[in-house]
């Protein structure tokens, strides 16, 4: 059995963002708490992530005009971390 399950509240949030039913702030929340996937990962997984987080927050707070960095291509970003993720606990 692998782990990949433990991705799903991840992907859920970011979906959940991208249909604009949660917040930054919530999906953020939501990823930063997944204790049992961080661990499970190699710790480059969680500065990624937590990088991608606080821009994703950061943007929040700016129209898009206004912002240095694309939301969309920050959630494409975090879609690649959570298949990379996949990919990993898959393996594992």
């Amino acid at each position: 059995m692998t782990r990949s399950h433990l991705v799903t509240p991840v992907q859920e949030a970011l979906t959940a963002f991208t249909q604009g039913s949660v917040s930054a702030s919530a999906l953020s929340h939501t990823a930063r708490n997944q204790a049992d996937l961080l661990a499970a990962l190699p710790p480059r997984y969680t500065e990624v992530l937590h990088g991608l987080l606080d821009r994703l927050e950061s943007s929040a707070l700016f129209s898009e005009e206004s912002c240095s960095f694309s939301q969309k291509d920050l959630v494409d970003s975090l879609q690649m971390w959570v298949d990379k993720a996949r990919g990993v606990l898959e393996q594992g």
